[in-house]
């Protein structure tokens, strides 16, 4: 379903006193972690359905110097919003996340993403907006990266810390393309914005009450970070 029609449904849901969103789920830390160290920035890159709200929940942890909404999985070329929204392009819409290894773990961006950022259960959705390039996926850049996600799955589903089985993709990063400007900062620049405020202000809401000591009240954005 077209994002501006699901709009349009969502703003006659709220006129009806109805309410979206996905819950959170309160998860363990990661048994298998990175410790703490200082050195230069690094960067991770998570896929959690829409990229304006989970670009939403990343500007507020605590350590990240930058978060850009893009793409990953597919190739250069065909990188761009139209066509990746026909979900014949293999991407997945992404949001690439720049951090201080001395101030957040790669851990603890995982935590964010299973608990608050998206429901990792769902296959090629998330809430309202279906296929592909909505997939759950973390597409890792180093050997640490991926032995981290794939024992912090094992652990949440061993721990059976969903109701269902996590369907999360582990795949080596072939490349991360910024998506549109007019993406950057959505939500942070359109928090009236009906898909806004039922889809993604519930993230954030969640991230702050469940995970307070990893939140940042103070969002940073890719205006502020150029």
């Amino acid at each position: 379903m077209k994002r501006t029609l699901m709009a349009a449904l969502l703003c006659a849901a709220s006129s009806l006193g109805l309410h979206a969103g996905e819950a959170a789920v309160k998860i363990p830390a990661p048994a298998m972690d990175d410790k703490p160290a200082a050195g230069t920035l690094r960067t991770a890159v998570v896929a959690g359905g829409c990229f304006w709200g989970v670009q939403g929940v990343y500007q507020h942890l605590k350590g990240v110097k930058n978060v850009l909404s893009g793409y990953a999985g597919g190739g250069r070329s065909d990188a761009d919003y139209r066509t990746v929204s026909g979900g014949d392009t293999r991407h997945a819409e992404s949001v690439q996340i720049v951090y201080d290894p001395a101030q957040v773990t790669y851990g603890q961006i995982l935590q964010v993403f299973f608990s608050v950022a998206h429901d990792p259960t769902q296959l090629n959705r998330q809430g309202p907006d279906t296929g592909t390039q909505y997939r759950s996926a973390i597409f890792y850049d180093n050997d640490s990266q991926q032995k981290i996600a794939q024992a912090y799955i094992a652990q949440l589903d061993a721990a059976k810390a969903f109701p269902r089985a996590i369907v999360t993709k582990v795949d080596p990063l072939a490349g991360f393309y910024a998506a549109e400007a007019y993406h950057q900062d959505y939500l942070l620049n359109h928090p009236s914005q009906p898909y806004i405020v039922f889809n993604d202000l519930p993230k954030v809401r969640n991230f702050q009450s469940m995970l307070p000591a990893l939140y940042n009240p103070r969002a940073v954005t890719v205006a502020g970070a150029k």
